[in-house]
């Protein structure tokens, strides 16, 4: 785990109503929230985390929450797809509780062997809970209504479509030590054996598919995991490399990153496991308070009047 990429760090999307997010992420999925805190280009916007108890990588989910965001279209050049792990035997369970909060759904269906139940969260984001044939041994976060038989355990995999898979398969395998493990039709499962989890991205190669419009819905961007900075730098000594347009290091409190868009049209991030989210409050406390950058710490009161509440 060294000098590799280590699977996926955070998924970041769009969403709407910001309570509204929250309500279903936290009460319906039964994720913990691990950190409020606003969007660095739009402190009037939050910034909101969720994971697991202590919001490792590989199970945090992020959302920009734009009240009156258009609604965004899945397509090429996206990702359209965030996959979790989920125990054996527990779709039903979801079924059951999908159906009781009216979550769009869809019947469970199977790939790769696996069974995966996909559904939509309210601004239309896809997303599929899938029983892995290999037990997932992360500790989920348990809420009154979803316990460890039946909870996430953090991402599974994210399906990026495509109209022509190579490019981005080359910076996945050339660049990012990742391996093609199966293909099925239009399909192509790649996956690092860096870490045990997080580990899988999906390629789905549609020649004549128009590209998605990334707005309320979508992806906004992939953040793949690395140890520290020092890593995080031979990285962008590799990409930049390649003539591909990559960012300086930016400082996100709770980590370091990189960003740039993969040959494929996808804004890929590479992120840092350092510092973590308990840099600015303990781990029993996460996400209970609202945490600033320190350039608009000098707004807290007009940005606590401002920013929606989520209770």
């Amino acid at each position: 785990m060294e000098n590799t990429i280590n699977g996926i760090h955070h998924i970041t999307a769009i969403a709407g109503n910001a309570k509204r997010n929250y309500d279903f992420y936290t009460k319906i999925l039964g994720l913990r929230l691990i950190k409020k805190t606003v969007n660095f280009d739009d402190p009037e916007t939050y910034h909101l985390y969720y994971g697991d108890k202590e919001g490792t990588p590989g199970t945090v989910l992020t959302f920009f929450p734009w009240g009156n965001i258009q609604t965004g279209r899945r397509g090429s050049r996206q990702a359209t797809e965030i996959g979790y792990s989920v125990p054996e035997g527990s779709l039903d369970f979801w079924l059951k509780r999908f159906e009781d909060h009216n979550v769009t759904y869809n019947k469970i269906s199977e790939k790769f062997g696996e069974q995966y139940l996909t559904f939509l969260d309210p601004d239309g984001l896809k997303l599929e809970l899938i029983a892995s044939k290999t037990p997932d041994n992360r500790l989920p976060w348990e809420t009154d209504e979803v316990k460890a038989e039946n909870a996430t355990r953090g991402f599974y995999n994210v399906t990026i479509t495509t109209n022509k898979m190579q490019p981005t398969a080359d910076i996945l395998t050339n660049v990012f030590g990742y391996r093609l493990l199966e293909q099925h039709v239009n399909r192509f499962r790649f996956i690092t054996d860096a870490v045990d989890n997080a580990a899988i991205v999906d390629l789905v190669e549609v020649p004549g598919e128009i590209a998605g419009h990334v707005a309320g819905g979508s992806v906004h961007h992939v953040a793949f995991r690395v140890k520290n900075e020092e890593v995080l730098m031979q990285y962008r000594d590799k990409i930049a490399a390649l003539g591909l347009h990559i960012t300086e290091k930016i400082d996100r409190n709770y980590f370091y990153s990189l960003y740039f868009r993969e040959p494929g049209g996808v804004l890929f991030e590479i992120a840092t496991d350092n510092p973590g989210f308990s840099v600015d409050e303990p781990v029993e406390e996460l996400g209970s308070h609202l945490k600033l950058p320190a350039q608009y710490e000098q707004y807290r009161t007009q940005l606590e009047e401002t920013l929606p509440s989520l209770y």
